[in-house]
């Protein structure tokens, strides 16, 4: 099995940045593609960003192209998300998950789940 944790979190004014971090425990890391959703208070749980194992495939929900980036460190068994020009409507909890990415923007394709990190963006 696989274990995620998630960081980088915070609060950050509109049009800043934040780094999020995920870093995954076992023995399927090396051929897991992996994947940022969030979700937003009162709204469901939306995908933002997959990248494949390799890291060469990446795949980006329309709120995140062109503001964040998606990469993997697989020597260190993380992921990341860079975030930038952050506007209020990021607001959200920012969950990790881990999976075969035959669907990468569904969250039912993943199997594992970290368990979030909450991201706060004020105007």
């Amino acid at each position: 099995q696989v274990q995620l944790v998630e960081s980088g979190g915070g609060l950050v004014q509109a049009g800043g940045s934040l780094r999020l971090s995920c870093v995954a425990s076992g023995r399927t890391f090396d051929d897991l593609g992996l994947a940022w959703f969030r979700q937003p208070p009162g709204k469901e749980r939306d995908f933002v960003a997959a990248i494949s194992w390799t890291g060469r495939t990446s795949y980006y929900g329309n709120s995140a192209k062109g503001r964040f980036t998606v990469s993997r460190d697989n020597a260190k068994n993380t992921i990341y998300l860079q975030m930038n020009n952050l506007k209020p409507e990021d607001t959200a909890v920012y969950r990790c998950a881990a999976g075969r990415l035959i669907m990468p923007t569904k969250d039912l394709d993943y199997n594992y789940w970290g368990q979030g990190t909450q991201v706060t963006v004020s105007s």
